[in-house]
């Protein structure tokens, strides 16, 4: 289940692309299909290790096109382990809301983007999110959960002075939502309340099938209940000082 939509942030084959809080993998693991050489890093070694054991169960089966790299690596998203400029794209999904310096982070994905690169940055939405936090205390006030909830505003505006200039948003996971607020509401550690199988299944149901009648109720509805907001920008290219380089012969 894809929260970033590569077909409005474009990945060619050959691009250097970091998952940064990489998590499970999911959206590596596209970008590995995609031809690209994905660095993975996430701070949780066990799923790094699960991830690492994905992309070379990958390899092996010939998801990945020839030339594609995969890496998984533990690390800090606050003191990235790589030069600067090294990456052609940057995603950050559903990790921003974790970490108390989101400043420092996007610094961080700034520093390591290559001028013209792109980067994306996924985050629960505001109205979605408040429910579940006014449902439940357990749902955020746990060691490692969420310490922040984004307008879409405010997200976009510590996206512009980190450096880089928005050009797309969207919402997405609509028919996640109602599962959230159900967990909430019934306990979020409660996976037995019957109201809480039922969607899951329908839920599962959902991403194995992907039936017509669900993708047009998901987008239709994503606008109005979309769990995560998305957004996407480049990093600029610094403008040539005059009297220098080429601009002095």
């Amino acid at each position: 289940m894809l929260t970033v939509d590569f077909s409005r942030f474009p990945l060619a084959p050959g691009d250097r692309v970091l998952d940064l809080g990489c998590g499970a993998g999911r959206h590596a693991f596209e970008c590995y299909r995609r031809g690209a050489q994905v660095v993975a890093l996430d701070q949780n070694a066990d799923e790094i290790r699960e991830v690492a054991k994905w992309f070379a169960a990958m390899k092996e089966a010939g998801e990945a096109p020839e030339g594609a790299t995969a890496t998984a690596m533990e690390g800090d998203a606050l003191a990235l382990p790589f030069p600067d400029e090294s990456f052609d794209v940057v995603i950050i999904s559903e990790v921003m809301e974790h970490i108390p310096d989101d400043k420092g982070v996007l610094a961080e994905m700034v520093r390591v983007l290559k001028p013209g690169g792109r980067i994306a940055v996924t985050v629960p939405r505001y109205g979605p999110e408040k429910v579940c936090w006014t449902l439940s205390d357990a749902y955020h006030e746990v060691e490692g959960g969420h310490i922040r909830i984004y307008k879409a505003d405010e997200l976009l505006e510590k996206i512009r002075e980190a450096g880089l200039e928005p050009y797309g948003t969207h919402h997405a996971h609509a028919l996640h939502s109602p599962y959230w607020w159900l967990k909430c509401a019934f306990g979020v550690d409660n996976d037995k309340a019957l109201p809480v199988r039922a969607y899951h299944k329908l839920l599962v149901w959902d991403i194995m099938k992907k039936p017509l009648a669900t993708r047009v109720a998901e987008q239709a509805l994503n606008p109005l209940i979309g769990k995560s907001f998305v957004a996407y920008a480049t990093k600029p290219h610094l403008p040539r000082l005059s009297g220098t380089g080429a601009d002095a012969q």
